[in-house]
């Protein structure tokens, strides 16, 4: 039996391994607020956030399939949270089942795989029971699917023959095994049968079967232990059989539990940001290349869960625009921004919703994160180094149809320098059909791609009111010589100190 609700043609890997990037995004994006919040404070569903939030869907119709479910999800959060509660308690059923941690012989494997499928059985008649008391509820394509393959596969007459086959298994009235003679009278090709069925004569003396027996002594260890053999080797296949049973039923649950957690976190994550008042939305996805990008109020969602109140959105349209270069005001909300594209990105490619009103864009091959970075404290390599290597990691691994975010990237040396590197990288890399997201204090280099455009870029700029204060909205326009380090001079060292520095001095500030 096969889940597939996130993926219509194959299973979730929860164990697959993550992006070699995954901790660049997770520190450059803010990743560990929302990862918090989708787990809840549970381990398993903080891994299957982290590997469904990394394994970006590519096809719109893939990103589609997956919005429905969590639509369905949203639409009935207390069936699904009910049905993943299930498929947990079923995958932990194991440790508590008695004889699974003493023994391996084959009487010992069969009781306890016994007890294990009558739970599972148990389980198995619960979660038919929601899907036919349910199934109208549902619209998507995912559960309706697995709600109409559980009613089709696991009738009742199905489940009460595996409910009488478990009770022949206890073996209330003896095993009845058969052999053949092999080699020097030995025996061979031993098999389980099933007890013939039994009428009330048979209990009255002298009315028992036809047929030869004898009795064991019970002073009689070495025949006691011939007949344990005899009984070990009649079950073993039967063992072995219904192991592997409880196996595949065993493992459906956990496939079943998986891809129910990535809901039940998605659900978990909408919850918390709606508390905070904040909107969210089902992105309009479009192929690999399109260079979409349009978005009205989209907001920082690690900033919305710790500010747990209302944070600033920003419109954008970039709709194909290969660079996009944000300029302006210190801490205008400029790289939260930036992390708010990077968010919605990789939501959108989760299948998620994502944190804004509205949002369409293209899928990408892979989101990757230049951020600014401390010193190095061992002094092993200067500023520049490092982010040169790492840049030099970077394009070793994106592709065609990747977007790089890159923040205040070889600020670390002088402009002019700093500028041309960056110049050069944006050329090359745009030229290979990828997407850049530019914060950057650097005049030089703004105002050079602003002169050169020819309708590729689009210039953003954080926005200043005259008193200094700052909106944290982003507005089309030209890059100025300034992002007015000159308020931050006032904000931190006050008006009556030393004349602030002039706007010319200010373009590179921090």
């Amino acid at each position: 039996m096969k889940v597939l609700l996130m993926y219509p043609d194959r299973d979730f890997d929860a164990d697959a391994a993550l992006p070699d990037n995954e901790p660049e995004l997770t520190a450059d994006l803010g990743l560990g607020a929302l990862l918090e919040a989708m787990s809840a404070g549970d381990p398993f569903l903080l891994s299957v956030a982290a590997h469904g939030l990394h394994a970006g869907l590519a096809e719109p119709a893939d990103i589609t399939y997956r919005q429905h479910v969590l639509t369905d999800s949203a639409a009935q959060p207390a069936v699904v949270r009910d049905l993943y509660d299930l498929a947990a308690e079923t995958v932990d059923a194991e440790r508590k089942i008695s004889g699974f941690l003493f023994g391996d012989s084959p009487e010992t494997v069969l009781d306890r795989s016994r007890q294990l499928m009558e739970v599972q059985l148990a389980s198995l008649r619960r979660l038919v029971g929601t899907a036919r008391r349910e199934a109208a509820n549902f619209r998507s394509e995912g559960f309706t699917r697995l709600f109409a393959m559980l009613a089709a596969e696991l009738d009742e007459a199905y489940l009460a023959e595996v409910q009488g086959r478990l009770g022949e298994l206890e073996f209330r009235h003896g095993m009845l095994i058969s052999a053949r003679l092999g080699t020097g009278n030995k025996g061979t090709g031993y098999v389980l049968g099933r007890q013939p069925a039994s009428g009330w004569r048979d209990l009255l003396p002298g009315h028992g079967r036809a047929g030869y027996s004898f009795t064991v002594a019970a002073q009689d260890e070495a025949g006691s232990r011939a007949l344990a053999e005899l009984a070990s080797r009649g079950v073993s296949d039967t063992a072995n059989a219904v192991a592997q049973a409880t196996e595949h039923v065993r493992g459906f649950f956990a496939q079943l539990r998986a891809e129910l957690g990535f809901c039940v976190s998605c659900l978990n994550l909408r919850d918390r940001l709606l508390a905070t008042g904040m909107p969210v939305c089902y992105p309009v996805p479009s192929d690999t290349g399109g260079n979409r990008l349009a978005a009205r109020g989209l907001y920082d969602a690690g900033l919305a869960l710790a500010a747990s109140g209302h944070v600033t959105g920003n419109d954008l349209a970039a709709d194909g625009k290969r660079l996009v270069m944000i300029t302006g005001a210190n801490q205008g909300g400029k790289s939260t921004f930036l992390r708010a594209i990077g968010q919605a990105q990789l939501m959108m490619q989760a299948g998620m919703f994502a944190a804004a009103e509205s949002l369409a864009a293209s899928s990408c091959s892979g989101v990757f994160t230049h951020f600014k970075r401390e010193e190095d404290a061992a002094m092993e390599q200067g500023k520049l180094d490092e982010e040169l290597h790492r840049m030099s990691v970077i394009t070793a691994r994106i592709m065609a149809g990747g977007l790089l975010l890159c923040n205040e990237s070889f600020a670390s040396t002088n402009e002019r320098e700093g500028s041309e590197i960056a110049r050069q990288l944006i050329l090359a890399l745009t030229e290979a059909g990828i997407r850049i997201i530019f914060v950057t204090h650097l005049y030089d280099l703004a105002e050079s791609c602003y002169r050169i455009n020819a309708g590729q870029a689009l210039f953003l700029r954080a926005q200043r009111e005259p008193d200094g204060s700052r909106t944290f909205r982003l507005a089309e326009g030209e890059p100025l010589p300034t992002s007015y380090g000159e308020d931050l001079f006032r904000k931190v060292l006050g008006p009556a100190n030393e004349e602030a520095p002039s706007e010319e001095d200010t373009w590179t500030s921090t």
